[in-house]
């Protein structure tokens, strides 16, 4: 008589190790066996092997080109990918009444001159570092600065205590800054409005995740359209180019056998 099937538990049995699932794209793996990625790299990961597989599909690259478990991409698969997107995601150019329409309603993106007088308290993405508890202790961190009415007193000391920027030994304080002093990613976040005060909302840089506070605005001079119309037109090309490369990672997501990793292309580097 056959021995009746017995279920599998879930839990690894005390003192063996577990064993952390792979993350695969049509059963390519994204990393080592047992190695433990944080979720943003995975997801970036996956979208550049959607787009490599994409490219060898469309006879861009050849199927004897095999992605490492590193992360890392050939030159052929990088020229390739690139091929693909141009094919795939052909942008128009913007019409002259968008152009206006985005002149209006941003009239401060373009200013020469401005300058705002800065203080942050950065949590640095480092390796290893949990990403989900890192932005979880900024949010509060975020919340309970925004809540003081010290003059200043607690941003300071969370500053020193917390930052991991130098700055944080003079209380988070950058002084003047104009945009060409800051990453492209977090000028975007700081300039172009009036706010002052503590920002409503972390603001995402390559170094990591910054509480802001502005302490004072210098408006710059504000250029007319004709001088900035060939920025504006640059600038919602891409706009629309992020967009596509959105939908098109979604296309090929949803055609895909994705396991271990949860895909969701509006949050993946690729597309920011």
């Amino acid at each position: 008589m056959e021995a009746a099937p017995v279920a599998q538990s879930s839990q690894a049995p005390a003192g063996v190790a577990q064993v952390m699932p792979l993350a695969a794209i049509n059963g390519i793996a994204l990393h080592e066996v047992g190695q433990l990625l944080d979720e943003e790299t995975l997801r970036q990961r996956a979208c550049t092997e959607l787009l490599r597989q994409a490219a060898q599909q469309a006879g861009l690259l050849s199927s004897d080109d095999m992605p490492g478990t590193d992360g890392a991409t050939s030159a052929a698969a990088s020229a390739a990918i690139e091929q693909l997107l141009e094919r795939e995601l052909p942008i128009p150019e913007p019409s002259e009444e968008a152009c206006r329409r985005y002149h209006e309603a941003h009239p401060a993106a373009h200013a020469h001159g401005e300058r705002a007088q800065l203080r942050h308290v950065l949590f640095a993405v480092t390796p290893g570092v949990d990403v989900k508890q890192l932005r979880l202790r900024a949010e509060a961190m975020l919340i309970d600065l925004r809540c003081a009415d010290d003059g200043g007193v607690r941003f300071a000391e969370a500053a020193k205590q917390w930052s991991n920027c130098p700055s944080g030994q003079q209380g988070g304080d950058l002084g003047w800054l104009t945009r060409a002093d800051c990453a492209p990613e977090f000028a975007r976040e700081v300039f172009g409005s009036a706010e002052i005060g503590v920002l409503a909302r972390l603001v995402h840089s390559r170094f990591g995740l910054h509480v802001v506070e502005v302490v004072a605005r210098e408006a710059g001079q504000q250029p007319s359209f004709e001088e900035v119309r060939q920025a504006i037109g640059l600038t919602l090309r891409q706009q629309a180019w992020v967009n596509a490369l959105r939908q098109y990672l979604q296309l090929l997501a949803g055609a895909a056998v994705v396991e271990g990793v949860v895909l969701d292309a509006a949050d993946s580097p690729l597309v920011q």
